[in-house]
């Protein structure tokens, strides 16, 4: 599986920790940016993950900034992916099992490297359950899709 990933000068130390650990399970990791401690715009790095992740590059993303806020509100701009914050192992496996979260942010200020780990391997063994939640992410994705159809009048 490859996943995409990327930080702001928050989340650098972090992502070079998640990405040896990915490496690590065996996974393919592409780095978005950034690539020093020198200040980025978060935004500039969130959605060039998101269109990655959208163009079906990667299967999935993970972002981190110093919450993890701004770059799940970003990636969720662009169409087709749904972000979540991860902060815990339960909300990284609901993301995936109820969502269908393809992107994970998570906040190098808010979580340590141990447990980002393990929040990360979570949401990487889990995978969408369908059912009941097939119908609601649908409806998530004709929402988005209604307010585009908007946007383009």
């Amino acid at each position: 599986m490859s996943i995409a990933i990327g930080s702001d000068e928050a989340g650098f130390e972090l992502k070079k920790v998640i990405i040896d650990y990915l490496q690590e399970l065996g996974y393919q990791v592409e780095d978005y940016g950034c690539y020093s401690v020198d200040p980025v715009d978060y935004p500039d790095i969130g959605v060039k993950v998101a269109e990655a992740v959208a163009a079906g590059k990667h299967e999935r993303g993970i972002l981190i900034c110093g919450t993890g806020i701004g770059m799940a509100i970003t990636a969720n701009k662009v169409a087709g992916i749904r972000a979540a914050q991860c902060h815990d192992v339960y909300s990284a496996e609901r993301a995936r099992k109820s969502n269908n979260a393809q992107i994970m942010t998570m906040g190098a200020r808010v979580i340590g490297p141990e447990l980002a780990k393990t929040i990360v391997k979570a949401w990487m063994a889990s995978e969408f359950a369908g059912g009941r939640s097939a119908r609601k992410v649908a409806k998530i994705m004709d929402v988005e899709s209604k307010y585009l159809r908007g946007a383009e009048r």
